[in-house]
Formats: C-alpha cells, sequence, structure tokens
C-alpha cells in the first residue's frame, strides 16, 4: 500500500498529431510533486499514461498499489497541457470516478482544471489544487491521510471544492508562486521507466531527447496567453544549480537532446552567460531546444546559447503584421524578427516560429503580411495555430460574444476557429499545410497547397456583418 498514486491524463495515442511527431517527454511536473511528498515522508507510486494503456494500467495500478489518494497531477511544463485539450479532460475525468468505485478519493491539479474546477468536481474530484502544485499537494495530503478530511480553511490556498452542506463550489485564498525555485527538490526519476520513451525517440528520429525546465511563468502580457497556473509571475533557478541538473540528466539517461520546457528560456543575458560558464566547466553540454521571444536573442544571447548547447530556438513570431503583434499586445517589432534570425543563423542554432492565424482584425492583407516574412527569413521550421480563445485572457473575453459551443480543442490538431474568425477552420488547416510544405520541402513542392489555399480563399470567407475591427486590450 502506497500513500499516494499520481498520475496525468496525457496519452500520445489521444492526439493525432502527437502520435505523427512521436516526441514523448516524461511528466516533469508531476515528478516533482512525488519529490516533493517524499520529501515530506510520503511514500508514492506513479502510473505513467503516455505510452501506456490508459484504462487498463490505472485501474492496474490501483490495485497493485493500493493507494490512499490518487493525485491527477498534470505536467504544467507541457504546451499539451496549457492547451486544455477535451480528451485529456475526459481521461482525468474517467479516472476520478475509478478511483472513487475504489474507494479512493482523487485530487487534481493543471491548467484545465485551474480554469474549470466545478466541471472536476462534477466529474468526481474531491478537491482541485488551483495554480502552483508542489506545496498545497503536500498540505493535501496531510489533511486528507491524517484520519480525517475536514473542509480546508483559508490557510490551505488554491483549493477549490464542494461545501459539504450547501453542494455549492467554494474556493480557498489564490496561492502565491514559490519564490525560491532552488529550495525545489530534484524530480523523482526514479519513478519513470526511460526505456519506452527512449524506444520511441530512437524509432523515429534515431536519438533519445529528455526534458528539464530553468524557470516558471512568463512576465510577458500577450492577451491571448493564458497563465492559470503561475499568473504573471516570472521566477528562475540559478544558473548553476540548472548546469548541475543538465549534467545530472546527461549521466544518469545519457540522452542526446534536452528540451527545455521554460515558457521563456534565457529572459535574462547575464544568466545565459553565466548558464553557459557553468555547463562548459561541467561538461554538461547536451544538444537542447528552447522556447523564447525575438527581442531576446541578442547577439551575445545567442553566442553564449552555442556555447551551452543550444541548437535549436523557437520564437513566438506570430504575425508578420505589425498592427496585429500591437493588438495582441505582444511587445516585440518585425524587425525584431529579423536581428534574432541573423543572430541565431551567425551561430548555428536553428531559428524556428510559432505563427497565430486568424486573430480579430487580421485580413487577406495581414496573411500576407506573414507569408512574406517567412519567405524573407526563411525560418528552419514553423509551428501553426489559429487563435484560441481560452478563459481568463483578455482574448477571451474580446471574442465572447462570437463564441460558439465547442470549448476546447480535442487534441493538438484540431485547428479549429471557435469565434467568428474572417475565414473557416477549413481555409486555415489548408493555409497551415500550405505553409508548413513550403518552409519544409521548398516552394515548389507547395504549389498545388497554395493553389487550394486561393480557391478557398474566395469560397471560405465568413460574411460578418461589419468588419472586425484590430482589437486592443485597452
Amino acid at each position: 500500500m502506497v500513500d499516494v498514486l499520481l498520475t496525468h491524463s496525457n496519452h500520445l495515442f489521444n492526439d493525432r498529431k502527437q502520435e505523427r511527431k512521436m516526441q514523448p517527454y516524461p511528466p516533469l511536473q508531476t515528478l516533482l510533486a512525488a519529490a516533493c511528498l517524499r520529501r515530506e515522508g510520503y511514500e508514492v507510486a506513479l502510473f505513467d499514461p503516455a505510452l501506456a494503456s490508459p484504462q487498463d494500467g490505472f485501474e492496474q495500478a490501483l490495485e497493485r498499489h493500493r493507494p490512499r489518494l490518487v493525485a491527477v497531477c498534470e505536467d504544467n511544463f507541457n504546451f499539451l497541457t496549457k492547451m486544455c485539450l477535451l480528451r485529456n479532460r475526459e481521461l482525468a475525468g474517467w479516472m476520478a470516478r475509478t478511483a472513487r468505485r475504489a474507494g479512493v478519493p482523487a485530487i487534481v491539479n493543471g491548467s484545465d482544471a485551474s480554469d474549470r474546477a466545478e466541471e472536476y468536481l462534477a466529474a468526481g474530484f474531491s478537491y482541485v489544487l488551483e495554480g502552483e502544485v508542489e506545496d498545497s499537494i503536500v498540505e493535501m495530503a496531510r489533511l486528507l491521510l491524517s484520519g480525517g478530511a475536514p473542509p480546508p480553511g483559508p490557510e490551505l490556498r488554491g483549493i477549490a471544492f464542494r461545501d459539504p452542506e450547501s453542494g455549492a463550489m467554494r474556493r480557498t485564498p489564490r496561492r502565491a508562486p514559490i519564490p525560491d525555485l532552488d529550495s525545489l527538490p530534484m524530480p523523482a526519476w526514479d519513478l519513470i521507466d526511460a526505456a519506452p520513451y527512449r524506444e520511441a525517440w530512437t524509432a523515429a528520429h534515431g536519438y533519445f531527447s529528455m526534458n528539464m525546465v530553468s524557470s516558471r511563468g512568463c512576465p510577458y502580457r500577450c492577451n491571448w496567453c493564458a497563465k492559470p497556473i503561475w499568473g504573471d509571475s516570472y521566477h528562475c533557478r540559478s544558473a548553476r544549480l540548472v548546469a548541475e541538473e543538465m549534467l545530472a540528466i546527461k549521466t544518469r539517461f545519457q540522452p542526446g537532446h534536452l528540451w527545455f520546457a521554460d515558457d521563456i528560456f534565457a529572459l535574462s543575458q547575464q544568466w545565459t552567460l553565466d548558464f553557459a560558464d557553468a555547463v562548459e566547466s561541467l561538461g554538461a553540454q547536451i544538444p537542447f531546444k528552447m522556447q523564447s521571444r525575438c527581442d531576446l536573442m541578442t547577439r551575445p544571447t545567442a553566442g553564449a546559447l552555442r556555447r551551452a548547447g543550444c541548437a535549436e530556438v523557437w520564437m513566438g513570431v506570430e504575425s508578420g503584421a505589425q498592427d496585429v503583434l500591437d493588438a495582441m499586445d505582444k511587445g516585440t517589432r518585425l524587425w525584431q524578427v529579423h536581428e534574432a534570425r541573423e543572430n541565431l543563423r551567425r551561430h548555428g542554432i536553428r531559428a524556428c516560429y510559432f505563427l497565430q492565424f486568424g486573430y480579430p482584425g487580421e485580413t487577406w492583407a495581414e496573411i500576407e503580411k506573414t507569408i512574406a516574412l517567412v519567405r524573407e527569413t526563411r525560418p528552419d521550421d514553423i509551428g501553426i495555430s489559429v487563435s484560441y480563445p481560452l478563459p481568463g485572457t483578455a482574448f477571451h473575453q474580446m471574442v465572447s460574444s462570437t463564441l460558439g459551443p465547442k470549448e476546447n480543442w480535442a487534441d493538438s490538431d484540431d485547428l479549429d476557429m471557435m469565434f467568428q474568425g474572417a475565414f473557416t477552420s477549413g481555409f486555415y488547416r489548408a493555409l497551415a499545410d500550405a505553409l508548413h510544405i513550403e518552409v519544409r520541402e521548398g516552394r515548389p513542392a507547395a504549389e498545388e497547397a497554395w493553389s487550394n489555399v486561393l480557391a478557398l480563399k474566395k469560397t471560405c470567407a465568413r460574411k460578418l456583418p461589419t468588419k472586425l475591427p484590430i482589437w486592443t486590450s485597452c
């Protein structure tokens, strides 16, 4: 018997796009939560459904470990968790109901649960841990495993639950993010069977990739970006400690590649220089990819990243139209995209763009500017999405009057327009296909796809009552 059985709801084969990509990563946040529980003396086990059958495996884990508590703790560092996908929500609810039938209470933490606590409680969870998880999961375990389960008082922050008398949902005050990330333990890597991950990566790509983080949160305020876990806060670990963990992963798992899953990696130029020095002194280099912004990719930063082993940077470019960037409150200028592309190219680092189509006020003229930017700067790869209104964002408030009944994508390949944009979902999917083909295979290979886009441009334009203005959050 164990005290807590931890799990999550990200099953790779529930997502068509992720199955094609075959880039699975262990649930880092779940492993950190497990390490925090262990530090307080609790015995924990993990069921990882990423590559295993979620239904059969979870039921077998319940029978094998006989836990006193189930915690569905999502990987808050994984972009799939932040997308609040319907299939993940459905799997999490099934786990809660299955645990309850076995007589075990279930608690949950994640972006979607923080946004939709009422739905998760209705699905069978006893408590929703809103926001950052490490402290609250320890306090909740202490409450539930001490022989009684009284409703949490205001001193236990960031908890949503049903009032035992009225049945109404109650919330305790929001929990502030942990300021000192160096105080956290190392993830409980021993709970993970790395072999299936290594086999999946090696078969698909010829190398094995692992994941880690150096920071939490993002201080920028793009008005479409949902931040239910850390809000607008940003905290970073010490450069030396991150380099030491990088060496530990290199020694233990011997990966050929690393993904820094930070929302923003290398925010500070001085931190990046210190990190590069520490990595070099320890001999901890592993080729890695990261996410950042074009205005942060200065010459000194790019040089330091190269010394540390950086091979690929993904930047939120979003649009080639400055008016759209300004409406998004992006805070970047188009000239910075060109400069970042050149700085990364100079150091042999792949420059990759996240692009977003369909933002209110974007017409074919703005789309053409984005296509032109891609053709001028020639990124090494691109990722394409359409504007996705998530609760709690200024963007969601802007388009709320035109939202349809569908509020979340089923999987990461959905690309449904969920508000009244300038074109239909079919047009944006064709646009994404054409631009992907051009970047990855060359412009001649994309001619047929572009012909399809131009045909759909005429037939898939929405007949809006009036032209939507370029929105601002003011």
